[in-house]
């Protein structure tokens, strides 16, 4: 009795890791519907190295209203309500992502530099101090230029990866790389990962063993945006990406790839839904506004499941 008593009593902590959700087995489910994954756009997520704290993207009309960073702490073993982190709320603001240490999170921002007015997308950081998150920082040049930058993801070296549009291309994932305590003047993977089309918010694992990213509209592929991953050689080489399957790549568009730092889930961004015409039967003004005010009502909805079934893909 006692052993199984310990046994439920871990598997409810570990469901409290996740805002008290049943845990994700091998196939995507919804995360957190009604908390985080409403009847709006919620996007690319990251989860402190600690556990303790978690971010994601709030979207209204898929960007082309705004953007907004949400944040929601565990204390006392319980999640706050999400609300907009200190360091957003009046820029258009995404794509979080957590150092290998927790002590900065990175993220996109059209914010203005010193007086400037307008900006174009460039990656930043905030750093926590005395358990405050501190001011945002641009990271500057080379890793942010007049171009867009986005989606950051930051090696355990420092190295940098993110998504950029590269002249006689379109976006590609670039890399700046951190030596001498200074970064390198970026550079576009190879083509084991790029082509000339769209790839982009690419996660790296930790220690550049694996990538994971979306390449859009790839022949043969299961959706308008698909999910690959490329693993590294024992050169150090990036080989030929591969579709991550129809189990996770449905329909529409899945993106914004993620790792939990102890490496146990797999989160993603989709839009797909559930509404399907024509009807299997007439609808009323209170079904269609149910159907309407869901989460998967084809806004983008946050996804997870166990990470095995990609890491069983690294090499």
């Amino acid at each position: 009795m006692l052993t199984l008593l310990s046994v439920n009593v871990s598997a409810q902590q570990k469901a409290n890791d996740y805002f008290n959700q049943p845990l994700p087995g091998n196939v995507p489910e919804i995360f957190a519907a009604g908390i985080i994954s409403d009847e709006f756009g919620n996007r690319d997520m990251a989860i402190s190295p600690s556990g303790d704290e978690l971010f994601y993207t709030l979207q209204f009309q898929g960007g082309r209203g705004f953007s907004t960073i949400m944040h929601s702490k565990k204390i006392n073993k319980k999640w706050t309500q999400p609300e907009v982190a200190s360091f957003c709320g009046k820029y258009n603001d995404m794509e979080p992502s957590f150092s290998s240490d927790g002590s900065k999170l990175y993220f996109v921002s059209s914010r203005p530099l010193h007086d400037t007015v307008n900006k174009d997308y460039d990656i930043w950081y905030v750093i926590k101090e005395n358990g405050v998150w501190a001011d945002p920082t641009n990271m500057g040049a080379p890793v942010n230029t007049a171009e867009d930058e986005y989606y950051p993801s930051v090696s355990r070296t420092g190295n940098v990866y993110f998504t950029r549009v590269v002249q006689g291309r379109e976006e590609d994932i670039m890399m700046c790389k951190f030596q001498k305590n200074k970064y390198d003047t970026a550079v576009s993977l190879p083509d084991a990962v790029n082509s000339v089309g769209d790839e982009f918010n690419a996660f790296v694992d930790p220690d550049e063993k694996f990538i994971l990213f979306t390449g859009y509209k790839r022949k043969g592929a299961y959706a308008a945006g698909n999910l690959y991953i490329s693993n590294k050689n024992e050169k150090g080489e990036w080989m030929e990406a591969v579709d991550l399957g129809g189990v996770i790549n449905q329909p529409g568009i899945n993106y914004c790839p993620y790792i939990t730092p102890d490496k146990k889930y797999f989160f993603f961004t989709s839009n797909r839904g559930s509404v399907k015409v024509p009807f299997a039967e007439k609808q009323n003004i209170q079904s269609l506004h149910k159907q309407m005010y869901s989460p998967l009502n084809g806004a983008d909805n946050i996804y997870w499941m166990e990470a095995k079934v990609i890491l069983q893909k690294v090499r």
